[in-house]
Protein backbone atom coordinates (compact mmCIF):
# COMPACT_ATOMS: atom_id res chain seq x y z
CA UNK A 1 0.00 0.00 0.00
CA UNK A 2 2.99 2.48 0.77
CA UNK A 3 4.81 1.61 -2.72
CA UNK A 4 1.68 2.09 -4.21
CA UNK A 5 1.09 5.61 -2.74
CA UNK A 6 4.32 6.51 -3.67
CA UNK A 7 3.84 5.17 -7.14
CA UNK A 8 0.68 7.64 -7.36
CA UNK A 9 2.83 10.93 -6.41
CA UNK A 10 5.73 10.24 -7.89
CA UNK A 11 5.73 12.87 -10.33
CA UNK A 12 8.00 10.69 -12.86
CA UNK A 13 5.68 8.00 -12.44
CA UNK A 14 2.99 10.02 -13.58
CA UNK A 15 5.05 10.97 -16.36
CA UNK A 16 5.76 7.29 -17.46
CA UNK A 17 2.23 6.14 -17.12
CA UNK A 18 0.89 9.22 -19.46
CA UNK A 19 3.57 8.61 -21.88
CA UNK A 20 2.39 4.67 -21.74
CA UNK A 21 -1.10 6.23 -22.16
CA UNK A 22 -0.23 8.45 -24.62
CA UNK A 23 1.31 5.66 -27.09
CA UNK A 24 -1.57 3.52 -26.40
CA UNK A 25 -3.84 6.24 -27.50
CA UNK A 26 -1.68 7.07 -30.73
CA UNK A 27 -1.56 3.24 -31.81
CA UNK A 28 -5.49 2.81 -31.41
CA UNK A 29 -6.01 6.47 -33.41
CA UNK A 30 -3.36 4.93 -36.03
CA UNK A 31 -5.67 1.73 -36.06
CA UNK A 32 -9.15 3.50 -36.86
CA UNK A 33 -7.40 5.54 -39.32
CA UNK A 34 -5.96 2.55 -41.25
CA UNK A 35 -9.25 0.89 -41.22
CA UNK A 36 -11.52 3.95 -42.03
CA UNK A 37 -8.63 4.16 -45.13
CA UNK A 38 -9.31 0.89 -46.21
CA UNK A 39 -12.72 0.42 -46.22
CA UNK A 40 -12.61 3.88 -47.85
CA UNK A 41 -10.44 2.57 -50.57
CA UNK A 42 -12.10 -0.72 -51.32
CA UNK A 43 -15.62 1.35 -51.63
CA UNK A 44 -14.08 3.99 -54.69
CA UNK A 45 -12.54 1.08 -56.18
CA UNK A 46 -15.62 -0.79 -56.24
CA UNK A 47 -17.13 2.56 -57.41
CA UNK A 48 -14.76 2.60 -60.21
CA UNK A 49 -15.01 -0.79 -61.43
CA UNK A 50 -18.73 -0.51 -61.59
CA UNK A 51 -18.47 2.76 -63.40
CA UNK A 52 -15.84 0.69 -65.89
CA UNK A 53 -18.12 -2.05 -66.29
CA UNK A 54 -21.23 -0.05 -66.82
CA UNK A 55 -19.16 1.89 -69.90
CA UNK A 56 -18.30 -0.96 -71.87
CA UNK A 57 -21.65 -2.35 -71.79
CA UNK A 58 -23.26 1.02 -73.02
CA UNK A 59 -20.21 0.27 -75.20
CA UNK A 60 -21.71 -2.72 -76.90
CA UNK A 61 -24.91 -1.72 -77.13
CA UNK A 62 -23.91 1.53 -78.93
CA UNK A 63 -22.01 -1.02 -81.15
CA UNK A 64 -24.20 -3.55 -81.64
CA UNK A 65 -27.56 -3.74 -80.50
CA UNK A 66 -29.71 -5.33 -77.90
CA UNK A 67 -29.30 -8.75 -78.64
CA UNK A 68 -25.76 -8.61 -78.11
CA UNK A 69 -25.89 -6.96 -75.22
CA UNK A 70 -28.07 -9.55 -73.65
CA UNK A 71 -25.13 -11.84 -75.11
CA UNK A 72 -22.52 -10.24 -73.93
CA UNK A 73 -24.21 -10.20 -70.29
CA UNK A 74 -24.54 -13.89 -70.09
CA UNK A 75 -21.11 -14.44 -71.24
CA UNK A 76 -19.99 -11.93 -68.32
CA UNK A 77 -22.15 -14.12 -65.29
CA UNK A 78 -20.40 -17.41 -66.79
CA UNK A 79 -17.10 -15.99 -66.56
CA UNK A 80 -16.93 -14.93 -63.45
CA UNK A 81 -13.73 -14.03 -62.38
CA UNK A 82 -13.20 -16.58 -58.77
CA UNK A 83 -11.02 -14.21 -57.06
CA UNK A 84 -12.57 -10.64 -58.37
CA UNK A 85 -15.51 -8.97 -56.91
CA UNK A 86 -18.71 -10.82 -58.34
CA UNK A 87 -20.76 -9.11 -60.97
CA UNK A 88 -24.55 -8.67 -61.32
CA UNK A 89 -26.36 -7.40 -64.15
CA UNK A 90 -30.44 -6.59 -65.01
CA UNK A 91 -31.14 -5.58 -68.21
CA UNK A 92 -34.75 -4.77 -68.51
CA UNK A 93 -37.54 -2.97 -70.33
CA UNK A 94 -39.34 0.01 -69.15
CA UNK A 95 -41.72 -1.55 -67.30
CA UNK A 96 -38.56 -2.96 -65.58
CA UNK A 97 -39.34 -6.59 -66.89
CA UNK A 98 -36.19 -8.73 -67.06
CA UNK A 99 -34.21 -9.33 -71.05
CA UNK A 100 -31.39 -10.56 -69.26
CA UNK A 101 -28.85 -10.66 -66.32
CA UNK A 102 -29.13 -12.53 -62.90
CA UNK A 103 -31.40 -10.29 -60.78
CA UNK A 104 -35.01 -10.87 -61.05
CA UNK A 105 -36.12 -7.52 -59.97
CA UNK A 106 -35.51 -3.51 -61.17
CA UNK A 107 -34.48 -1.98 -57.52
CA UNK A 108 -36.12 0.93 -58.31
CA UNK A 109 -32.95 3.28 -58.89
CA UNK A 110 -33.87 6.04 -61.39
CA UNK A 111 -32.20 4.75 -64.58
CA UNK A 112 -32.58 8.52 -66.19
CA UNK A 113 -30.15 10.07 -64.19
CA UNK A 114 -27.48 6.99 -63.75
CA UNK A 115 -28.72 6.87 -60.06
CA UNK A 116 -26.09 4.69 -58.04
CA UNK A 117 -26.85 3.21 -54.46
CA UNK A 118 -25.74 0.04 -52.07
CA UNK A 119 -28.28 -2.98 -52.96
CA UNK A 120 -28.78 -6.49 -51.25
CA UNK A 121 -28.10 -9.22 -53.65
CA UNK A 122 -29.90 -12.51 -52.01
CA UNK A 123 -30.74 -11.13 -48.79
CA UNK A 124 -27.73 -11.08 -47.61
CA UNK A 125 -24.00 -9.74 -49.83
CA UNK A 126 -24.29 -6.24 -50.34
CA UNK A 127 -22.86 -4.36 -53.85
CA UNK A 128 -22.42 -1.62 -55.46
CA UNK A 129 -25.00 -0.57 -58.31
CA UNK A 130 -25.30 2.16 -60.74
CA UNK A 131 -28.17 2.34 -63.26
CA UNK A 132 -28.26 3.94 -66.92
CA UNK A 133 -30.69 4.54 -69.90
CA UNK A 134 -29.47 2.78 -72.65
CA UNK A 135 -33.15 3.49 -74.64
CA UNK A 136 -36.68 4.86 -73.97
CA UNK A 137 -37.12 1.27 -73.83
CA UNK A 138 -34.52 0.05 -72.33
CA UNK A 139 -32.15 0.21 -69.25
CA UNK A 140 -29.43 -1.25 -67.67
CA UNK A 141 -28.37 -1.87 -64.44
CA UNK A 142 -24.46 -3.24 -63.14
CA UNK A 143 -23.79 -4.05 -59.61
CA UNK A 144 -20.40 -5.52 -57.95
CA UNK A 145 -20.60 -6.72 -54.24
CA UNK A 146 -18.43 -5.10 -51.99
CA UNK A 147 -14.71 -7.75 -51.20
CA UNK A 148 -14.78 -9.32 -47.83
CA UNK A 149 -12.26 -7.29 -46.16
CA UNK A 150 -12.40 -9.49 -42.30
CA UNK A 151 -9.29 -11.18 -42.93
CA UNK A 152 -7.44 -8.40 -44.26
CA UNK A 153 -8.71 -5.85 -41.35
CA UNK A 154 -8.15 -9.00 -38.39
CA UNK A 155 -4.48 -9.01 -40.04
CA UNK A 156 -4.25 -5.07 -39.87
CA UNK A 157 -5.41 -4.90 -35.89
CA UNK A 158 -3.17 -7.88 -35.23
CA UNK A 159 -0.56 -5.94 -36.61
CA UNK A 160 -1.49 -2.46 -34.97
CA UNK A 161 -2.00 -4.74 -31.57
CA UNK A 162 1.28 -6.20 -31.72
CA UNK A 163 3.02 -3.03 -32.60
CA UNK A 164 1.08 -1.01 -30.15
CA UNK A 165 1.98 -3.58 -27.24
CA UNK A 166 5.81 -3.31 -28.53
CA UNK A 167 5.69 0.46 -28.38
CA UNK A 168 4.12 0.41 -25.09
CA UNK A 169 6.22 -1.72 -23.76
CA UNK A 170 9.61 0.31 -25.44
CA UNK A 171 8.09 3.39 -23.77
CA UNK A 172 7.63 1.88 -20.49
CA UNK A 173 11.11 0.66 -20.69
CA UNK A 174 12.61 3.86 -21.35
CA UNK A 175 10.25 6.08 -19.84
CA UNK A 176 11.18 3.92 -16.34
CA UNK A 177 14.94 3.85 -17.39
CA UNK A 178 14.75 7.47 -17.72
CA UNK A 179 12.90 8.33 -14.52
CA UNK A 180 14.63 5.73 -12.77
CA UNK A 181 17.81 7.90 -13.16
CA UNK A 182 16.38 11.30 -13.02
CA UNK A 183 14.70 9.96 -9.61
CA UNK A 184 17.88 8.92 -7.98
CA UNK A 185 19.89 12.00 -9.02
CA UNK A 186 16.63 13.93 -7.15
CA UNK A 187 16.72 11.84 -4.36
CA UNK A 188 20.17 12.59 -3.70
CA UNK A 189 19.18 16.20 -3.29
CA UNK A 190 16.41 14.61 -0.78
CA UNK A 191 18.59 13.12 1.25
CA UNK A 192 21.06 15.37 1.82
CA UNK A 193 17.96 17.50 2.81
CA UNK A 194 16.92 14.58 5.35
CA UNK A 195 20.32 13.91 6.67
CA UNK A 196 22.76 16.72 5.96
CA UNK A 197 25.67 14.86 7.08
CA UNK A 198 29.47 16.58 5.57
CA UNK A 199 30.05 13.83 3.25
CA UNK A 200 26.52 14.07 1.37
CA UNK A 201 26.91 17.84 1.53
CA UNK A 202 30.21 17.61 0.01
CA UNK A 203 29.24 14.75 -2.46
CA UNK A 204 26.12 16.82 -3.48
CA UNK A 205 27.85 20.58 -4.02
CA UNK A 206 30.50 18.79 -6.44
CA UNK A 207 27.40 17.73 -8.85
CA UNK A 208 28.50 15.41 -11.51
CA UNK A 209 30.00 15.93 -15.00
CA UNK A 210 26.91 16.12 -17.18
CA UNK A 211 26.48 19.76 -16.24
CA UNK A 212 22.04 19.29 -17.21
CA UNK A 213 19.87 21.34 -15.10
CA UNK A 214 19.42 18.82 -12.80
CA UNK A 215 23.06 18.83 -11.99
CA UNK A 216 22.94 22.59 -11.39
CA UNK A 217 20.24 22.15 -9.01
CA UNK A 218 21.96 19.35 -7.20
CA UNK A 219 25.04 21.82 -6.84
CA UNK A 220 23.24 25.04 -5.59
CA UNK A 221 21.14 23.02 -3.07
CA UNK A 222 24.61 21.22 -1.91
CA UNK A 223 26.26 24.86 -1.85
CA UNK A 224 22.86 26.30 -0.01
CA UNK A 225 22.71 23.01 3.05
CA UNK A 226 26.44 23.61 3.37
CA UNK A 227 25.71 27.60 3.89
CA UNK A 228 23.08 26.52 6.19
CA UNK A 229 24.87 24.42 8.25
CA UNK A 230 27.19 26.52 8.62
CA UNK A 231 25.07 28.99 9.92
CA UNK A 232 22.89 26.92 12.09
CA UNK A 233 26.19 25.51 14.02
CA UNK A 234 27.40 29.10 14.15
CA UNK A 235 24.38 30.33 15.68
CA UNK A 236 24.22 27.16 18.21
CA UNK A 237 27.88 28.30 19.24
CA UNK A 238 26.88 31.82 19.89
CA UNK A 239 23.90 31.17 21.81
CA UNK A 240 26.02 28.22 23.62
CA UNK A 241 28.39 30.53 24.76
CA UNK A 242 26.39 33.29 25.86
CA UNK A 243 24.72 31.33 27.54
CA UNK A 244 27.84 30.13 29.52
CA UNK A 245 28.50 33.73 29.90
CA UNK A 246 25.25 34.50 31.37
CA UNK A 247 24.98 31.23 33.88
CA UNK A 248 28.38 31.35 34.83
CA UNK A 249 28.05 34.72 36.91
CA UNK A 250 24.67 34.01 38.04
CA UNK A 251 25.98 31.15 39.71
CA UNK A 252 28.70 32.54 41.34
CA UNK A 253 25.87 35.40 42.37
CA UNK A 254 23.84 32.42 43.25
CA UNK A 255 27.11 31.01 45.71
CA UNK A 256 27.62 34.60 47.38
CA UNK A 257 23.99 34.23 48.19
CA UNK A 258 24.64 31.01 50.05
CA UNK A 259 27.42 32.23 51.48
CA UNK A 260 25.62 35.73 52.69
CA UNK A 261 22.78 33.46 53.88
CA UNK A 262 25.33 31.62 55.74
CA UNK A 263 26.14 34.59 57.18
CA UNK A 264 23.44 36.40 58.50
CA UNK A 265 21.17 36.42 61.45
CA UNK A 266 18.69 38.64 60.41
CA UNK A 267 15.52 36.63 59.60
CA UNK A 268 14.44 39.21 56.87
CA UNK A 269 17.83 39.37 55.47
CA UNK A 270 18.16 36.14 54.97
CA UNK A 271 14.51 35.81 53.76
CA UNK A 272 15.12 38.48 50.90
CA UNK A 273 18.45 36.42 50.13
CA UNK A 274 16.69 33.19 49.65
CA UNK A 275 14.08 34.83 47.27
CA UNK A 276 16.92 36.28 45.18
CA UNK A 277 18.49 32.97 44.78
CA UNK A 278 15.02 32.13 43.96
CA UNK A 279 14.85 34.50 41.46
CA UNK A 280 18.16 33.56 40.35
CA UNK A 281 17.69 29.63 39.85
CA UNK A 282 14.38 31.00 37.36
CA UNK A 283 16.18 32.64 35.36
CA UNK A 284 18.65 30.28 34.94
CA UNK A 285 15.60 28.23 34.07
CA UNK A 286 14.09 29.79 31.76
CA UNK A 287 17.84 30.20 29.96
CA UNK A 288 18.10 26.61 29.48
CA UNK A 289 14.32 26.59 28.83
CA UNK A 290 14.81 28.95 25.91
CA UNK A 291 18.16 27.16 24.74
CA UNK A 292 16.56 23.86 24.72
CA UNK A 293 13.45 24.95 22.52
CA UNK A 294 15.90 26.99 20.17
CA UNK A 295 18.15 23.82 19.77
CA UNK A 296 14.57 21.27 19.04
CA UNK A 297 13.74 24.20 16.67
CA UNK A 298 17.13 24.35 14.82
CA UNK A 299 16.50 20.25 14.34
CA UNK A 300 13.51 19.67 13.48
CA UNK A 301 13.58 17.22 10.58
CA UNK A 302 17.18 15.97 11.39
CA UNK A 303 17.22 12.60 11.68
CA UNK A 304 20.69 12.77 13.42
CA UNK A 305 20.97 10.87 17.11
CA UNK A 306 17.39 9.41 16.36
CA UNK A 307 17.32 5.98 17.98
CA UNK A 308 14.92 3.66 18.96
CA UNK A 309 13.33 4.35 22.24
CA UNK A 310 10.53 2.04 24.09
CA UNK A 311 8.07 4.71 25.06
CA UNK A 312 6.06 1.97 27.26
CA UNK A 313 9.29 1.53 29.38
CA UNK A 314 9.77 4.72 29.72
CA UNK A 315 6.58 6.07 30.58
CA UNK A 316 6.41 3.08 32.83
CA UNK A 317 9.62 4.75 34.63
CA UNK A 318 8.49 7.96 34.94
CA UNK A 319 4.82 7.18 36.45
CA UNK A 320 6.41 5.13 39.03
CA UNK A 321 8.46 8.06 39.98
CA UNK A 322 5.43 10.69 39.73
CA UNK A 323 3.36 8.54 41.67
CA UNK A 324 4.78 8.08 44.64
CA UNK A 325 4.96 12.02 45.00
CA UNK A 326 1.60 12.35 43.49
CA UNK A 327 0.39 10.72 47.22
CA UNK A 328 2.43 13.14 48.92
CA UNK A 329 0.80 15.87 47.48
CA UNK A 330 -2.79 14.70 47.39
CA UNK A 331 -2.86 13.81 43.95
CA UNK A 332 -4.16 10.22 42.07
CA UNK A 333 -2.22 8.79 39.13
CA UNK A 334 -3.95 6.97 36.90
CA UNK A 335 -1.44 4.50 34.23
CA UNK A 336 -2.71 2.88 31.16
CA UNK A 337 0.21 1.99 28.91
CA UNK A 338 0.45 -0.42 25.84
CA UNK A 339 3.48 -2.72 26.12
CA UNK A 340 6.08 -2.36 23.21
CA UNK A 341 5.29 0.89 21.85
CA UNK A 342 8.65 2.04 20.30
CA UNK A 343 9.25 4.92 17.95
CA UNK A 344 12.75 6.74 16.66
CA UNK A 345 13.74 9.48 19.29
CA UNK A 346 15.91 10.78 21.88
CA UNK A 347 15.49 9.08 25.27
CA UNK A 348 16.33 12.42 27.20
CA UNK A 349 14.08 14.81 24.83
CA UNK A 350 10.96 12.51 24.95
CA UNK A 351 11.66 12.12 28.81
CA UNK A 352 11.54 16.39 29.10
CA UNK A 353 7.91 16.29 26.98
CA UNK A 354 6.39 13.79 29.18
CA UNK A 355 7.50 15.20 32.63
CA UNK A 356 6.36 18.68 31.29
CA UNK A 357 3.20 17.37 30.52
CA UNK A 358 2.96 15.50 33.85
CA UNK A 359 4.38 18.80 35.99
CA UNK A 360 1.99 21.25 33.83
CA UNK A 361 -1.04 18.75 35.51
CA UNK A 362 -0.06 18.36 38.83
CA UNK A 363 1.04 22.02 39.33
CA UNK A 364 -2.60 23.21 38.21
CA UNK A 365 -4.60 20.28 39.82
CA UNK A 366 -6.05 20.60 43.20
CA UNK A 367 -5.06 18.06 46.10
CA UNK A 368 -7.88 15.43 45.51
CA UNK A 369 -7.74 16.03 41.81
CA UNK A 370 -6.45 12.59 39.38
CA UNK A 371 -3.62 12.95 36.50
CA UNK A 372 -4.31 10.33 33.74
CA UNK A 373 -1.36 9.13 31.43
CA UNK A 374 -2.25 6.97 28.73
CA UNK A 375 -0.02 5.84 25.83
CA UNK A 376 -1.52 3.39 22.50
CA UNK A 377 0.87 2.54 19.76
CA UNK A 378 1.08 5.16 16.72
CA UNK A 379 2.36 6.63 19.28
CA UNK A 380 -0.78 8.43 20.64
CA UNK A 381 0.42 10.02 24.03
CA UNK A 382 -2.35 11.45 26.37
CA UNK A 383 -1.83 13.74 28.99
CA UNK A 384 -5.28 14.68 30.90
CA UNK A 385 -6.34 15.60 34.47
CA UNK A 386 -9.75 17.13 36.36
CA UNK A 387 -8.63 20.21 37.55
CA UNK A 388 -10.07 23.64 36.13
CA UNK A 389 -8.88 23.27 32.76
CA UNK A 390 -7.26 26.02 30.12
CA UNK A 391 -9.50 29.15 29.92
CA UNK A 392 -11.22 29.47 26.90
CA UNK A 393 -9.30 32.21 25.78
CA UNK A 394 -6.06 31.09 26.37
CA UNK A 395 -6.23 27.85 24.33
CA UNK A 396 -4.88 29.36 21.20
CA UNK A 397 -1.85 30.47 22.46
CA UNK A 398 -0.97 27.79 25.50
CA UNK A 399 2.10 26.41 23.20
CA UNK A 400 3.94 30.22 22.60
CA UNK A 401 6.65 31.40 24.64
CA UNK A 402 5.97 33.21 27.82
CA UNK A 403 2.82 31.91 27.64
CA UNK A 404 0.90 31.03 31.15
CA UNK A 405 -1.90 29.33 31.31
CA UNK A 406 -3.98 28.40 34.10
CA UNK A 407 -5.54 30.57 36.78
CA UNK A 408 -4.94 28.96 40.34
CA UNK A 409 -2.81 31.06 42.75
CA UNK A 410 1.04 30.46 43.06
CA UNK A 411 1.34 28.35 39.94
CA UNK A 412 3.22 31.00 37.93
CA UNK A 413 6.47 30.39 35.76
CA UNK A 414 8.07 31.36 32.76
CA UNK A 415 5.35 30.50 30.53
CA UNK A 416 7.82 27.97 28.81
CA UNK A 417 6.90 24.44 29.65
CA UNK A 418 4.37 23.62 26.95
CA UNK A 419 6.35 25.66 24.22
CA UNK A 420 9.45 23.34 25.09
CA UNK A 421 7.19 20.49 24.47
CA UNK A 422 5.68 21.42 21.27
CA UNK A 423 9.52 21.97 20.17
CA UNK A 424 10.60 19.00 21.27
CA UNK A 425 7.40 16.86 19.55
CA UNK A 426 8.12 18.66 16.16
CA UNK A 427 11.67 17.58 16.77
CA UNK A 428 10.38 13.71 16.62
CA UNK A 429 7.79 14.31 13.92
CA UNK A 430 5.16 14.49 16.54
CA UNK A 431 2.11 17.02 17.13
CA UNK A 432 0.91 18.11 20.62
CA UNK A 433 -2.72 19.15 20.62
CA UNK A 434 -5.21 20.48 23.63
CA UNK A 435 -8.27 18.00 23.15
CA UNK A 436 -11.54 19.97 24.31
CA UNK A 437 -12.77 18.46 27.21
CA UNK A 438 -15.98 18.68 29.52
CA UNK A 439 -13.52 18.90 32.80
CA UNK A 440 -9.86 19.71 32.89
CA UNK A 441 -7.68 19.60 30.26
CA UNK A 442 -6.24 16.89 27.84
CA UNK A 443 -3.36 17.05 26.11
CA UNK A 444 -1.94 14.44 23.11
CA UNK A 445 0.66 13.72 21.08
CA UNK A 446 0.43 11.81 17.76
CA UNK A 447 2.28 11.47 14.89
CA UNK A 448 2.19 14.95 12.95
CA UNK A 449 -0.03 14.88 10.02
CA UNK A 450 1.78 15.60 6.41
CA UNK A 451 -1.08 18.11 4.55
Amino acid sequence: MSRLFVIRHSIFAQIVLWAIATAAVITFGLWVLTNATIQRTNRQALERAVDVDLAGMVDIYASGDEHELAKRIEDRLALQPRDGDPAHYLLADAQGNRIAGDLKTWPGLHAGVSEAANLKIDGTDHAFARSTQLSPNLRLLVAHEYRDLSLLLRQVALVFLTGGVLAVLAVALGGWMAAHRLAGRLERINAAFRQPDDAALEELARGSAGRDEIDELTSHSGNALSRLKRLAAAHRETTDHVAHEMRTPLMHLDNRLVKALAATPDAETASRIADARTEIRGIIRMLESLLDIAASEARRGDRHGLSPVDMSVLTARLGELYADSAEDSGHRLQLDIEPDVVIDGEEMQLTRLVTNLLDNAFKFVPSGGTVRLKLRRGPRLVVSDDGPGIPEDQRESIFEKFSRGGSRVGTEGAGLGLALCRAIAERHHLEITLVPTGKGACFTVTPEFKR
